[in-house]
């Protein structure tokens, strides 16, 4: 059974709600329709250590974030939008995972490699397809593989203060959005998982 581990990048700490949960919620319930068992985690709640190592000694709550990430078959990744950049939070993440350069084995191969990843944004501005690209940018650079079609996202208007959380109905874009995201993402999976690649000599 494939699976898929979402990491909230919210600001927001504890159980407050949140309209990045929302929809990494939403992006994993279309995921479990493939057969896709899921898990998420609110990484503000963890004390993830500045740097670029797997791990930063004592207190780094990194580690075992990250091996939940290594263990699943799909890493989904999301954001709120800050002055138009992804969260500090979800660049804290990033650096992180720069740790990979430093894994990868005599042949080349990334621990990441056969990995799908998958981007949710959500914010009060513009500033979803620049979140976006550089998300997906820096995903690819460490070794995971990118669907097509695969980022959901919710802007609202500028300076406005709706959130995503307070819509009763998701809007019809954005729910096509989702499905195509997962349906694209699950076979994916399952296709690396049953030809990895490079392929072993």
């Amino acid at each position: 059974m494939l699976s898929a581990f979402g990491l909230n990048c919210t600001l927001k700490t504890g159980n407050e709600p949140s309209s990045t949960q929302k929809l990494l919620d939403q992006v994993l319930e279309a995921l479990q329709g493939y057969d896709v068992a899921t898990a998420s985690e609110r990484a503000v709640n963890h004390d993830i250590k500045p740097g670029v190592k797997t791990d930063q000694g004592p207190g780094d709550a990194w580690p075992a974030l990250r091996k939940r990430i290594d263990d699943a078959n799909i890493f989904v990744l999301a954001t709120p939008i800050w002055m138009g950049q992804p969260c500090s939070v979800a660049k804290r993440v990033c650096e992180r995972l720069d740790a990979v350069f430093g894994e990868i084995d005599e042949h080349g191969v990334y621990p990441t490699f056969g990995k799908v990843a998958m981007v949710c944004v959500v914010g009060n501005e513009d500033g979803a397809h620049h979140v976006t690209a550089e998300l997906y940018q820096a995903l690819a650079d460490v070794g995971f593989s990118i669907p097509g079609g695969s980022s959901s996202y919710w802007v609202g208007e500028a300076m406005h203060k709706t959130n995503y959380i307070d819509l009763k109905e998701t809007p019809k874009a954005l729910a096509g959005a989702i499905k195509t995201q997962a349906c694209n993402a699950a076979p994916l999976a399952g296709l690396l998982q049953r030809s990895p690649y490079p392929p072993t000599k």
